[in-house]
């Protein structure tokens, strides 16, 4: 079942799988008290759509086992902000005069990574994505670990073949912030980039996105971070083709 978040119970049971996700897993860190509950949060969820897909066969409150935070350009509040604006400067989206949404927090459980999930995700994006007459979708998408080295035929592959149209093309600031183009285009490896490319970012290019300029180390969450920069019309079409492509198999 695939849904907005509408209770407590439901906003916790997505913070718990992000906890599971983005802590256990991956190394990311989380404050104390969240620590103590095996919650992944901060100050930012208050103002999202929390998108869930959950499986009614488990237990109540551990039935969420995928999710995306959004957060409409419409929905800002005075003093509130882009998750996202604490790593790139997102002025030129702000100000493109179209409708947006920032996609966070992206995660599945281990045990439901089969593809089917993620197209279940991406189902309930497509219809967010149409009921809001939303155009651009941006966010944070990340590589492992905070060591550009190991990574660096994957971010100049996207610097030099993804980089975003110049007029939606966001760039990192920063003391975190570092180039992505480590590698010239002539010595960046095409299939070693394909491999340190985290398969999630390399779905979205596959669905029209495009990256801005630079990245973001993020020590806290042992990641280093793009951003991700998405006309959702064009997102929208590419993935039904997937979709039907894919049931009629």
């Amino acid at each position: 079942m695939i849904k907005l978040a509408e209770t407590t119970d439901e906003l916790y049971a997505a913070q718990r799988l992000r906890y599971r996700v983005f802590v256990q897993e991956l190394g990311g860190s989380t404050d104390s008290v969240s620590a103590e509950k095996g919650l992944e949060r901060d100050e930012y969820d208050t103002y999202f759509d929390h998108l869930i897909l959950q499986d009614k066969t488990l237990p109540k409150g551990d039935d969420v086992i995928g999710v995306y935070r959004l957060l409409r350009g419409d929905m800002l509040v005075q003093g509130a902000r882009f998750y996202t604006a604490s790593e790139f400067c997102l002025d030129k989206i702000r100000n493109c005069g179209r409708n947006t949404v920032e996609l966070g927090r992206s995660c599945v459980d281990k045990r439901y990574r089969n593809g089917a999930a993620m197209h279940l995700l991406w189902q309930g994006l497509a219809d967010y994505v149409s009921l809001h007459g939303i155009e651009i979708l941006f966010g944070v998408a990340s590589f492992h670990g905070t060591d550009p080295t190991t990574v660096s035929h994957g971010l100049s592959f996207l610097h030099h073949n993804y980089r975003a149209p110049d007029e939606l093309r966001v760039s990192a600031h920063g003391t975190n912030a570092i180039a992505m183009d480590i590698l010239p285009e002539k010595k960046t490896d095409h299939t070693a980039a394909l491999k340190q490319i985290p398969p999630l970012i390399k779905a979205y290019m596959r669905l029209g996105g495009t990256v801005g300029d630079g990245a973001f180390v993020d020590y806290e969450f042992n990641t280093i971070d793009v951003c991700l920069v998405m006309d959702t019309v064009r997102m929208v079409h590419k993935y039904k083709d997937i979709y039907q492509r894919d049931s009629a198999a």
